[in-house]
């Protein structure tokens, strides 16, 4: 894993209606809008993160 290594992470659905867990990782990523890009840094607590809400979220390299 390389020390600086960043994901661009945008949030393309709504996290209404979703599992409270679900809306306490996109809170936890700082997203708060649909649309909305965060740079994130590349950690095992954010990997898993973006794992559980993947399905609302769209991820690059940056």
């Amino acid at each position: 894993m390389a020390q600086n290594k960043q994901f661009k992470v945008t949030l393309v659905r709504s996290p209404n209606g979703r599992l409270s867990r679900h809306k306490a990782c996109i809170a936890g990523l700082g997203l708060r809008r649909i649309h909305q890009t965060v740079m994130v840094t590349d950690t095992p607590q954010n990997r898993g993160m973006i794992r559980k809400v993947s399905y609302m979220l769209k991820v690059e390299d940056a």
